[in-house]
Parts: C-alpha cells; structure tokens; sequence
C-alpha cells in the first residue's frame, strides 16, 4: 500500500500484478491498481484530470493525461471517499507509476493531489540490492 496527502485529500493506492492477462513470453506485463481518494478536509472538492507518468524498468516513460477518472469526475464532500479500479501494461517485468488529480473546489479554485510513486513488480522479477 501506498498513501500521500495534498491539502487533506488522501490518495492510497494498491497495485497487484494479473499473472492470467501478463504474457512474459511476448513481453507483456499488466498490473492493477486500486486507488482510494479520500477528503479529509473541510471543503468540497471535484476530481477534474489525472496525469499519470508510467515508467518502465528499462527507462521507457508514457504519460497519460484525462479527464476525471474510469469515466468518472466524482464530488468528494467532507469525510467522503471515492474508489475505483484500473491498470496498466508494461513492456517488462518491472516499473513504477506516479501521477496526480488536478482537484477544484466549489468556489472553482483548482488545485493537484500527488498520487504517491508506486511500485509494479512481477512475481517473477529478479530481486537485486542496490
């Protein structure tokens, strides 16, 4: 698990490698992510874009940019909380991700939420320590 805060908006995410969609042979590596984003603040906000930069372990970088997320721009009012689920390939056996929500409030001040670095590790990844 992995957890960051920006203005009491807290993102948590939990990857998990899909050994049944991965085809290591073809160099095909997909993971899942689960994201909770929670407002711990006093104020209502929206999600309106996400930016992710995904990195794979030979270095090879893909941004994505959009709106909202899963098709969805969810209000998060005080104490609210908004989860969903989605994933991501890669072309080796390891990566990780990092990323952030451009959130705006009801008084249409906008601002972004860092989503925490996260790792993507197949089961099958050599372990070295650096």
């Amino acid at each position: 698990m992995y957890q960051s805060e920006t203005r009491d908006i807290r993102v948590i995410v939990r990857p998990s490698y899909l050994e049944a969609h991965s085809a290591p042979e073809a160099g095909r590596y997909v993971w899942a992510y689960q994201v909770r984003i929670e407002n711990r603040g006093g104020e209502t906000v929206r999600l309106r874009t996400r930016h992710w930069r995904i990195t794979d372990a030979a270095g090879a970088v893909q941004e994505v940019r959009g709106a909202g997320v899963v098709g969805e721009q969810p209000l998060l009012r005080p104490g609210e909380a908004f989860e969903y689920t989605s994933g991501t390939p890669l072309a080796t056996s390891s990566g990780f991700m990092e990323g952030s929500y451009r959130m705006e409030t009801a008084a249409g001040e906008g601002f972004d939420v860092a989503v925490p670095a996260f790792s993507l590790d197949s089961p099958d990844q050599r372990r070295r320590v650096h």
